[in-house]
């Protein structure tokens, strides 16, 4: 069997691991650390370089070199170092091209599988790139997986026999993610997860960098445009004075000159902890948000939860403890090294793909992070508002899943209908963002009001199908969405969208159920005024698990119904209905 690495592809820092001998493990590389600095650097003779040496870079050649370019990802915005310009796909399959060296130096056999990990607020084009990334870099990506549930895996591949609930708080470099899951029995069931894309330790490291530079009447944009050498060794020092400041009341920070040299009479500035609490409060804010809207999703108060997990090295910050700690009345659990744990985890999703032994005892369920819908129109008065967001699928839905809404013409005689894919919790499709389009056309003539019933199906490989049918005709319209897809060829696709068609479960297209309504609603006008609210309301219910998507709901909804239709004294026999038909 040809390894599979799995890859933690940091803001700040990377690794990689696999799985050998039934257990992950930590892959070093060619400086002997399991941690490559995420940074990239173009020397005066044209050399590129990743890793530790690029970093050092930072410090005497910042116009050089390029870091924190994860933030770019999924955007069209590039970085010129020297002579050359990176898009930020290009730069970090510049860094997983060398951790894929390391891994083959380390195996002395080629590489070219790799499970990537991903933030899990990560948007489906961020996704895209990170995969483009692994592309450019000679690997064939089998899986993109969120960096929580990755840390998630480690900790249950250790603990499987647990029955937990469980919220991990991941902080990194760059990137902010919470998500709240439950362990039972081997299984690891992803419940909700919130998290923002822009948000991690440089931006502590930032304002002290920025309190630092006004204690010299300095601003940053300012000072990074005219003294780049001084900003970058000041910023070196603001991150060791970030370090230290957790586990002391005070720390030194020394100021650099225009060239970024420290002197004996170079200005020392005192930063206390109290200095650093003021500093960070916004940021700390910024925290709370994302990590209340998982427990909310979750339906579960914060008490809850036995354990909370920190990932990323940005939680080893007091303040983040601290204000963790309080959220959720507990002390957060860090058993494994927070900036390794994604990468083993990583590798164990790997075993999981190849169906290792190891780990045939367990499963992992996951769920879709943001919403999907379409774009509709919405009626004021005698006015009418285009460019409102009607989700489809919820964000924090387990995936697989099918679901349906209906949509309407607006004008007589409408023949088509176009339906815009949309991912995002925003009310106007503006704010969110645009996945594909649908061109429903062949309507029948007709007045306003003919419904188009929307259809998306979502899977655990990442592909989205968008069906349109119209009950009129009968006629379905069909667009697969594959950029978040995490399969590697044409055929793996077309095989999952096959695979889309046993998830879809919609009754109501069932001649019988429509008849079975019928039947119902004739009962309606022959029974007692006091007992038709009750028999509607039952009716209304049947009709909604129609259109759920929830084979358990229907089948209770239909027993429902025709219990109630017997207890009032009318029996519906279905071979006699069948006979009709």
């Amino acid at each position: 069997m040809t390894h599979m690495i799995g890859i933690d592809l940091g803001t700040s820092n990377s690794l990689c691991a696999l799985f050998e001998n039934g257990q992950p493990k930590l892959i070093p590389n060619s400086l002997g650390s399991v941690l490559t600095p995420s940074v990239i650097s173009v020397s005066e003779d044209n050399h590129v370089l990743v890793g530790a040496a690029a970093k050092e870079m930072r410090i005497t050649q910042p116009d050089r070199c390029a870091w924190v370019f994860k933030r770019l990802m999924g955007t069209e915005q590039s970085i010129k170092i020297g002579a050359h310009t990176f898009t930020a796909p290009e730069m970090s399959s510049l860094v997983l091209q060398s951790l894929k060296e390391d891994a083959e130096a380390y195996l002395g056999e080629p590489v070219q599988d790799a499970i990537i990990t991903v933030p899990a607020y990560f948007n489906d084009h961020q996704r895209n790139a990170t995969k483009l990334a692994g592309e450019l870099a000679g690997l064939n990506v089998r899986r993109i997986i969120n960096e929580p549930t990755a840390a998630a895996l480690t900790y249950g591949f250790h603990d499987r026999a647990a029955d937990k609930k469980l919220i991990v708080i991941d902080l990194g470099g760059g990137t902010f993610d919470v998500t709240a899951m439950e362990v039972f029995e081997g299984t690891l069931e992803i419940i909700s997860t919130a998290g923002e894309s822009m948000l991690g330790g440089e931006d502590f490291t930032d304002r002290i960098l920025a309190w630092a530079l006004t204690s010299q009447k300095l601003q940053l944009e300012i000072a990074e445009m005219k003294m780049p050498l001084l900003v970058a060794r000041l910023k070196q020092e603001c991150e060791a004075a970030k370090h230290a400041i957790s586990s002391e009341t005070e720390v030194k920070i020394r100021v650099p000159d225009e060239q970024g040299e420290i002197n004996d009479d170079s200005p020392v500035l005192t930063f206390t902890q109290e200095d650093f609490q003021k500093l960070t409060e916004p940021l700390i804010k910024r925290l709370s948000r994302p990590i209340a809207r998982a427990v909310r999703d979750s339906r579960m108060a914060p008490e809850e939860f036995t354990d909370v997990i920190l990932v990323g090295g940005a939680t080893r910050m007091e303040v983040v403890r601290s204000f963790i700690s309080s959220f959720f009345g507990t002390e957060p659990l860090c058993s494994y090294n927070p900036d390794e744990v994604v990468a083993l985890g990583a590798a164990v999703q790997a075993a999981l793909i190849q169906d290792d032994q190891a780990v045939d005892d367990m499963v992992m369920t996951d769920i879709c992070p943001f919403t999907l819908g379409t774009e509709v129109m919405k009626e004021f008065g005698q006015r009418r508002v285009d460019g409102y967001y009607l989700p489809v699928i919820h964000r924090n839905t387990t995936i697989p899943v099918s679901r349906e809404e209906i949509v309407c013409t607006v004008e007589p005689n409408q023949r088509y209908v176009s339906v815009g894919v949309y991912q995002g919790e925003s009310r106007k499709v503006k704010d969110n963002l645009f996945l594909g389009k649908l061109e429903v056309k062949g309507i029948p003539p007709g007045p306003a009001g003919k419904q188009v019933h929307l259809r998306f199906t979502y899977d655990l490989n990442g592909i989205l199908e968008v069906e349109a049918y119209v009950p009129e005709t009968g006629k379905k319209s069909t667009l697969i969405l594959t950029q978040h897809a995490k399969l590697s060829s044409n055929q793996d696709i077309k095989l999952a969208v096959r695979k889309l068609q046993a998830l879809k479960f919609y009754p109501r297209d069932d001649v019988r159920n429509q008849h079975l309504v019928s039947f119902a609603e004739r009962v309606i006008g022959e029974i007692s005024p006091f007992q038709r609210n009750g028999l509607e309301s039952v009716i209304d219910q049947f009709e909604q698990s129609m259109a759920s998507g929830d084979r358990e709901w229907f089948q209770a909804a239909r027993e429902g119904l025709l219990t109630s239709l017997a207890a009032l004294g009318f029996h519906y026999e279905e071979e006699d209905q069948e006979r009709e038909l």
